[in-house]
């Protein structure tokens, strides 16, 4: 079902480090959540500025996530996802947790979007975001990046079959240090012979 025409976009909205990790080794993310208090930092903002959180939430109606992911978010003060669809990818969870839907397999949260009338997917965790990327099934990454180089951890990215071709779209710096930019995902073009 991958390479099947789809009806929704797949969009990325995630905080990575500098040196491109999404959480520690065992998945906290207070350098993200909590960071000390820092230095001044410059804002700097460019003409199309990056849509924040308050802006791409109410956008999106589903979200697709990992185990990790979810069991990271059940740790956080109530269910932040209220009024969306939520699908776990996960091939061991079993969970009576009536929020979420659980996808054994790629093919089968594709089915479940599709059969959901998914329109604007939030496709959240590092290795879920690296499967989708490898199924070219993102359309648009929105990552912050913090002033922070933690040093090893869980990658945001990892093994592509092929290059992704991205464009900027837009880009901003916040007075926290971060600095937002958001890419158009251009689909992989396979090489065929005949274009020698």
């Amino acid at each position: 079902m991958t390479h099947q025409r789809r009806n929704w976009t797949g969009r990325v909205f995630i905080g990575a480090s500098l040196d491109g990790f999404i959480a520690r080794r065992d998945g906290e993310i207070d350098w993200l959540t909590d960071p000390p208090p820092g230095p001044q930092h410059a804002t700097v903002t460019s003409s199309t500025e990056v849509a924040g959180w308050d802006t791409f939430f109410p956008s999106i109606d589903h979200l697709v996530m990992g185990r990790g992911t979810y069991e990271k978010v059940l740790t956080f003060d109530g269910w932040p996802y209220g009024g969306k669809k939520v699908i776990v990818m996960s091939t061991t969870l079993e969970s009576d947790d009536d929020r979420i839907t659980i996808a054994r397999s790629l093919d089968n949260a594709q089915r479940t979007l599709a059969a959901s009338g998914a329109r604007q997917v939030y496709v959240d965790g590092g290795m879920v975001v690296q499967e989708f990327l490898r199924a070219d099934l993102i359309d648009e990454i929105s990552i912050g990046w913090a002033p922070v180089l933690i040093g090893s951890g869980r990658p945001l990215f990892g093994h592509l079959d092929h290059d992704l071709q991205l464009s900027l779209v837009a880009t901003n710096a916040s007075a926290s240090g971060m600095v937002h930019v958001t890419y158009a995902v251009h689909p992989h073009q396979a090489q065929t012979d005949g274009g020698k």
